[in-house]
């Protein structure tokens, strides 16, 4: 340029680049962005989760399903995605999830495990993605207004209906009252023996086990089904609308309620009876999440909406058992109300974030459950003491 000021032509002007995306919330509000993964739109809850790792885990979690995850970890997709890290029972099947906020462009994945690009890997699923958005004022505004509905659409031409957009949002009942189960449960009965992964041999098998459990699938994740193989269990994986009659004919030594989405007092239509039914019988039964929230409807307390919601891999748990604090992964949009449970409800677990209820036990039957995700691994085996202490239960249990 030798010093000289560059000229430009009239027609030489910044080119600002077209939004691809954009997340419509109920009160109107757009939020512009550029579009990944699958291209269409999805209306559903936005959320935040806190997690600095496990985004594979956290969007093939079925217990999302019916929601919009903010991230608020700026760089996401940047180790790849693999086959090994899905935790929904189909491998091929939709895990419920319906979009993904992103603040910043997803990077080349630089893992050694990793098969596929995350942008690659989020349109085979068909899970709608923006980033370019400003995730840090999102998150506050869920935080101070709570978890809107929104509907996030991508199109490559940048052309959307956005009225039509505004008036979805805005029409979308929420999440309370909505039973999401079926959508993510198991079609059919199954067995399951796959243990935990260790490197550098992968996942193992469990050959000589000492318990039989019926786990009742209201969407449940791999990694607990590992657990409880590794725990000594063999696992008979069934429906969420599954008879108690039907539970009790496999002669279970003891019965898993997994975790699931949606609004637990209408899971709790039907699957409330089957698990009163199970308590009654005297079955050691262990439940996690939706699998804890059913269980304190069962024995006549009741679930609330929750603000904000706790959705992340840093949450703070204490034991009341043992005094012991753990960090804990956590996903839930709804708590079971302490001030409802019975005499005979003992509350074993509370977060230390607001000190909301995440675990009881009952002192007339072998029944115990907590809110968290103990199958995870934030702490990073901080609670995988709960599935030992499943099979303490059940093996006392059989020697009564």
């Amino acid at each position: 340029m030798n010093g000289s000021a560059e000229q430009h032509s009239g027609d030489d002007v910044w080119a600002e680049p077209l939004p691809t995306a954009i997340l419509v919330l109920a009160d109107g509000t757009v939020l512009e962005g550029f579009g990944l993964g699958a291209t269409g739109h999805a209306v559903g809850e936005v959320c935040f989760n806190t997690a600095m790792t496990g985004y594979q885990e956290v969007l093939t979690d079925p217990s999302y399903a019916g929601q919009i995850i903010t991230f608020t970890f700026p760089h996401i997709g940047n180790v790849g995605t693999n086959e090994e890290d899905v935790e929904t029972i189909s491998m091929a099947g939709a895990s419920g999830v319906r979009g993904v906020v992103l603040h910043s462009a997803i990077t080349d994945p630089s893992n050694y495990r990793a098969t596929r690009h995350f942008d690659a890997w989020l349109k085979a699923r068909g899970i709608i993605a923006i980033s370019g958005i400003d995730t840090r004022a999102l998150t506050a505004l869920i935080r101070d207004g709570g978890m809107p509905n929104a509907v996030i659409a991508h199109a490559a031409n940048g052309q959307f209906d956005l009225p039509a957009l505004k008036a979805e949002a805005a029409a979308w009942p929420g999440l309370e009252g909505m039973d999401l189960v079926p959508m993510v449960t198991s079609a059919q009965r199954f067995t399951w023996d796959e243990t935990t992964w260790s490197w550098p041999d992968g996942y193992g098998r469990q050959t000589a086990p000492a318990h039989h459990v019926v786990a009742v699938d209201y969407g449940i994740k791999r990694n607990i089904l590992r657990l409880l193989a590794r725990a000594g269990c063999q696992v008979t994986v069934v429906p969420a609308t599954t008879s108690a009659e039907e539970i009790m004919a496999l002669q279970p030594d003891g019965v898993f309620l997994s975790n699931g989405p949606g609004d637990p007092a209408a899971t709790g239509e039907y699957a409330v009876p089957v698990i009163r039914e199970i308590i009654a019988r005297g079955v050691p039964t262990f439940g996690i999440c939706l699998g804890h929230q059913m269980i304190g409807l069962a024995v006549g307390g009741r679930t609330v909406k929750m603000h904000q919601g706790h959705h992340g891999a840093n949450h703070p748990v204490k034991d009341n058992t043992t005094g012991k604090v753990e960090i804990t992964s956590m996903n839930h949009g709804f708590a079971v109300d302490r001030d409802s449970l019975p005499a005979t409800a003992t509350e074993t677990h509370v977060s230390l974030f607001d000190g909301s209820n995440a675990g009881i036990a009952l002192t007339d039957k072998p029944v115990f459950s907590v809110q968290y995700h103990p199958e995870a691994s934030p702490g990073p085996q901080d609670s995988h003491y709960l599935f030992d202490r499943f099979v303490e239960l059940i093996a006392k249990n059989k020697a009564a």
